[in-house]
């Protein structure tokens, strides 16, 4: 060797080394490929001008629904927090009076006896302003009298209820007569929602007699929850049991079937029946027939809170305290996390820092998409091994490359 010349040194090659150029070299394990995916291309201005639009039409899509959530969600608060009817007793008054014949009376009316029947009624301890009408409690109201009295053309009187109907505070028939008249009152209330009497056999099945479709149907479900009735592996189905075999005449039914199928066992409300004889005893004459009815009213609040709930005046901020819940309760939940953190660290310092560093290595390698062994990287004799030498080459040679493309394209452009 030539005096003053160096020593070659010793270290990693720089030029590339393992496979001739074209070649597909091997990866070491917990080495990321230095190649860059063909398939990750840059989008085209075009493509995220098409991506933001998108983006923007589904946070619109999801605002939308949100909005629909939260209206649902508030008023199904205020069907919840608002009785939605009251039930009150509404008595029934039920009187009549006997006008006697006078025979020196010059008008037709006053020579033949007659009787008055009043039915009239009244909500007890009714703290509304707006007293309502006794009509407006009933649909319809038949009296019928004794048919060999009156005949078969005029023995019976009848009110229903039209959308033009004027609301009263009671019905009164006058007829002619001096005898005692045994009457039948047959009064169908008017229930809302809608009410239906169920088949005999479904009403003993549920133990309802009778209740709105919406009861039924969740009646209905609850059965079918409780005797494990729906399918479990198409859980659309229902497979009935006896009893349903029986009322709906089939083995199996979707629960969705289950609406139309009622159509057939709901049945009219029985009338409220009342039997009342009128006398025309002048003893009998100032006795009044008293019966108490179970009706439902609304709540007189309801329309005031209703409103409360539902104005959009304090919307704002309503918006505002809920952003204030949520981020309360984001705090509580990240403080819970720091406390649960120092606790088990407190308990046990060593293993806890432990089991915390190998978490935290599975979650880079996910996050990462690395694949290795964890038990073997561990060791220091791991890096030891000949790979090391050839991963250590190919990262220098990959940083160079990629130096030399940077310096390439900044001398194109300075040229240009």
């Amino acid at each position: 060797m030539p005096s003053g010349a160096r020593m070659p040194h010793q270290g990693a090659p720089m030029g590339p080394p393992g496979p001739p150029y074209g070649g597909s070299p091997a990866v070491r394990p917990g080495l990321p490929s230095p190649v860059m995916e063909p398939s990750r291309k840059r989008p085209a201005p075009s493509q995220q001008v098409q991506q933001q639009q998108q983006q923007q039409q589904q946070q619109q899509q999801q605002q939308a629904v949100q909005n629909r959530a939260r209206n649902a969600k508030r008023r199904k608060m205020a069907d919840k927090i608002l009785p939605q009817r009251q039930k009150r007793k509404l008595r029934l008054y039920i009187s009549n009076t006997f006008n006697p014949a006078r025979p020196d009376a010059d008008d037709s009316d006053g020579s033949i006896a007659s009787w008055e029947l009043r039915v009239e009624g009244k909500l007890l301890d009714d703290p509304g302003k707006q007293k309502k009408k006794f009509s407006s409690f009933f649909k319809s109201l038949v009296i019928e009298l004794d048919k060999d009295l009156y005949g078969p053309d005029n023995h019976l009187v009848e009110w229903h209820r039209t959308p033009t109907t004027q609301e009263t505070d009671g019905f009164q028939v006058k007829r002619p007569g001096d005898v005692s008249v045994r009457c039948t009152l047959l009064l169908m209330l008017d229930y809302q929602p809608p009410q239906f009497k169920l088949d005999p056999r479904l009403a003993r099945l549920l133990g309802i007699h009778t209740q709105t479709r919406s009861c039924i149907i969740q009646a209905l479900w609850q059965y079918v929850k409780t005797n494990k009735l729906q399918d479990s592996h198409d859980k659309e189905y229902i497979n009935c049991d006896k009893y349903f075999q029986q009322i709906f005449d089939c083995p199996r039914l979707k629960f969705s079937e289950i609406p139309q199928r009622l159509t057939n066992l709901l049945l009219p409300p029985d009338p409220i029946v009342i039997n009342h004889v009128i006398s025309v005893d002048p003893n009998d004459q100032k006795k009044t027939a008293c019966y108490d009815i179970d009706v439902e009213v609304e709540d007189p609040l309801k329309s005031q809170m209703s409103s409360f709930l539902l104005s959009t005046a304090n919307q704002q901020e309503i918006a505002s305290l809920d952003n204030k819940i949520h981020e309360t309760i984001e705090s509580i939940n990240q403080l819970k996390i720091q406390r649960d953190f120092m606790l088990s660290f407190s308990r046990d310092p060593k293993g806890y820092i432990q089991d915390w560093l190998k978490s935290q290595s599975r979650d880079l390698k996910l996050m990462t998409d690395v694949v290795g062994n964890p038990e073997e990287e561990r060791r220091a004799a791991f890096y030891h091994e000949p790979w090391s030498q050839e991963a250590v080459s190919r990262y220098f040679y990959c940083k160079i490359q990629q130096r030399r493309q940077e310096l390439e394209q900044a001398l194109a452009v300075r040229n240009t």
